[in-house]
């Protein structure tokens, strides 16, 4: 057996492997409702092997949506249509984790492929956005700084969203706090100018995301993993470190956090030095100080990259994201390039297994 193809448990949830599908966006719900699409995307994923499928960022109030076609968890509406993604996914034997996010003020954008860019004028569907302070993200509006009575409601719309999680019945949550949206816009002094106690030293831009864990865990069942993810790097002078932010990975363990999730970049411009697997150093490192499980992501592409990952130490487990775009497959291929026996209903193995439908297709 290798390593990506060894179970993986955390608190009472054991994960069938470590290929992770990773949270990506679709831009293609109504009203923040999952439909179909989010359905065929996330089950073809599933049954595709992927032992953890994590659902795009979908936000805690209609106001955190990255985009007006972002899916939510803020009314049972929602609660409702998630449930059926999930159960969907459980019948094909895989687990299924929802990221929390709350944009910030770089909410209220046009979806990648509309003809136009930058933020939705409130006449045409979009709002006002909000973020620690009135600075706006380059090319976007500029927000609305929050109130202290703001930034104190926002763990309760974590919290009231983990609750629907539950409902829905999701295994894992995830708190996005990376990629540039509000709690990594408190994190990082690129984007937060606060003087009051969420604003000016580590500890008190780290508040809210602290805050909002504690929250989470207290709604969200104790068998059941919180993860979190976080940018590790700003890449740029001035900007979040990836030693500032294990420090900070390693102070949520006490909040009930059991995973953190290490991506970089995102709260603004800046030159990405992009390469197979350029974000795992910034895991291992994150994993070395913060003493906790970690998961690695970025132009992670060949079975034995991902494999060579978990080997070396660098990570816990990976995610896969363009490369899943690209094969709903994946793991089934990367099973059989790493010489580990994939199922079929007919012949049981330890690794991943072929649906019924689809066992024509195996590899003989």
């Amino acid at each position: 057996m290798t390593r990506l193809f060894e179970p993986m448990t955390l608190r009472g949830l054991t994960i069938p492997n470590r290929v992770w599908l990773a949270p990506m966006c679709q831009y293609s719900a109504v009203d923040g409702v999952p439909d179909d699409w989010h359905l065929v995307h996330l089950g073809a994923r599933a049954a595709g092997g992927f032992g953890l499928v994590l659902t795009e960022a979908t936000a805690v109030a209609p106001e955190g949506r990255i985009s007006p076609q972002d899916t939510g968890l803020w009314n049972e509406e929602q609660t409702t249509a998630w449930r059926r993604v999930v159960d969907f996914v459980h019948a094909r034997g895989a687990r299924i984790g929802v990221q929390l996010q709350h944009a910030g003020r770089k909410a209220s954008v046009y979806r990648p492929w509309s003809p136009d860019q930058g933020s939705v004028p409130v006449p045409d569907g979009g709002w006002v956005t909000s973020g620690p302070s009135a600075s706006a993200h380059p090319g976007l509006a500029a927000p609305v700084a929050l109130s202290r009575e703001d930034v104190a409601a926002i763990p309760g719309l974590f919290a009231g969203a983990a609750r629907r999680a539950h409902a829905a019945g999701f295994d894992v949550v995830e708190l996005h706090a990376a990629h540039g949206y509000l709690l990594h816009q408190f994190l990082s002094p690129l984007a937060n100018e606060r003087t009051d106690e969420y604003g000016g030293s580590l500890e008190n831009r780290a508040r809210l995301l602290v805050e909002t864990a504690e929250a989470v865990r207290a709604v969200w069942p104790e068998d059941l993993p919180l993860f979190v993810r976080v940018s590790a790097t700003d890449w740029q002078e001035g900007g979040l470190t990836v030693d500032e932010v294990a420090a900070v990975a390693k102070s949520l363990v006490a909040y009930g956090v059991d995973l953190v999730d290490v991506s970089s970049g995102g709260v603004a411009p800046a030159s990405i030095p992009l390469g197979p697997g350029y974000q795992v150093p910034l895991a291992r490192r994150v994993r070395q100080e913060a003493g906790l499980p970690v998961s690695a992501v970025g132009l992670i592409t060949s079975p034995q990259q991902a494999e060579q990952v978990l080997v070396e130490g660098s990570a816990d487990a990976v995610m896969i994201a363009r490369e899943a775009l690209r094969d709903p497959h994946w793991p089934l291929r990367a099973a059989r390039e790493l010489g580990v026996a994939v199922g079929t209903s007919h012949a049981p193995a330890d690794g991943p297994s072929w649906q019924p439908q689809y066992e024509r297709a195996a590899w003989r």
